[in-house]
């Protein structure tokens, strides 16, 4: 059980970092609501300025920027929170990493060659990363996207779909029963339902749904896609069991539409786009390895007697 007086008095620093759950527990500040017809009611607030001051340290500035770039970290994200207690949680954020920044500077923490070090890479790696979010945006055009789409499209090739439902039990005999009540006149959902074994489609009348012929144990699939729509088999085994399958439809399988390609077709485009600049400026630069293990020497033939 956490101690609460330490938690109460836990800086936001440590609260927005080692603890970023514990706003979750916190209750959200309601803004007063306005009067239905007041002017605040009905014209929306302008955003506020990235040099909007919202708070100091030592006469050191906090903006609105400042707050807009440490919501960005991802060790900082709050979902859940509500906007004008995460404003506040950042706001208080910041005032900590001032103060820690500013006591660190006083101790000359900055002038060791470690820092230098460290400073000197999150540099290059924040340029590069803007870099490529730079050829990213670059990246994504509605020309490329509908030509990749176009492309993918034109090399699925047309496959069959079925729509059939089953009923698993443990043994042959018990799956006759079974066949014959249903090709008796039962109802096919209704007998699943009391009958299956197999907890995943019970509840639901035996449905599966959709599938292709690769998506199931190969005899249960030839079974299903050598069946007609509205037949009933007779049982089948696999290794789960006994079955007895009903075909409700079949079909080509529709195409994805751009839409549902949309966010894969995406990625593609910026990984392709990073990798190739990526390898155009190495291939561009001058390279050299310093760190390189000494080429192997051929070992000396022992001299003969």
């Amino acid at each position: 059980m956490p101690n609460t007086a330490l938690l109460r008095r836990a800086s936001a620093l440590a609260v927005m970092i080692a603890m970023p759950g514990l706003a979750l527990a916190q209750a959200p500040q309601k803004a007063p609501i306005p009067a239905a017809n007041t002017p605040a009611a009905n014209t929306p607030a302008a955003a506020p300025s990235a040099d909007s001051v919202v708070a100091s340290v030592n006469g050191k500035p906090i903006t609105q920027g400042d707050l807009a770039i440490a919501a960005d970290d991802p060790a900082l994200s709050l979902p859940g929170v509500d906007e004008a207690q995460k404003k506040n949680l950042l706001v208080d954020y910041m005032v900590d990493l001032r103060v820690g920044a500013q006591a660190a500077e006083s101790a000359k923490i900055g002038d060791t060659p470690e820092f230098k070090r460290k400073l000197a890479y999150f540099r290059d790696k924040l340029l590069l990363d803007d870099y490529l979010e730079q050829e990213a945006k670059r990246a994504v055009t509605p020309e490329a996207e509908h030509a990749i789409y176009d492309q993918t499209v034109k090399l699925m090739k047309p496959e069959e779909e079925v729509h059939a439902r089953h009923i698993l039990v443990d043994n042959e005999a018990e799956a006759k029963k079974i066949a014959a009540r249903i090709k008796g006149g039962e109802d096919f959902a209704k007998v699943a339902a009391e009958a299956s074994k197999d907890p995943g489609s019970k509840t639901e009348g035996g449905d599966l749904g959709w599938f292709t012929k690769e998506r199931m144990v190969p005899d249960f699939a030839n079974a299903a896609f050598a069946m007609k729509p509205g037949q009933v088999s007779d049982p089948i085994k696999t290794q789960f069991g006994w079955h007895v399958i009903k075909v409700e439809e079949k079909r080509t399988k529709p195409q994805p539409t751009f839409d549902e390609l949309k966010e894969q077709i995406d990625q593609h485009l910026i990984r392709k786009a990073q990798q190739d600049m990526i390898l155009k400026l190495r291939s561009e630069a001058k390279i050299e390895r310093t760190d390189a293990p000494p080429a192997a020497q051929p070992e000396s033939e022992p001299k003969k007697p």
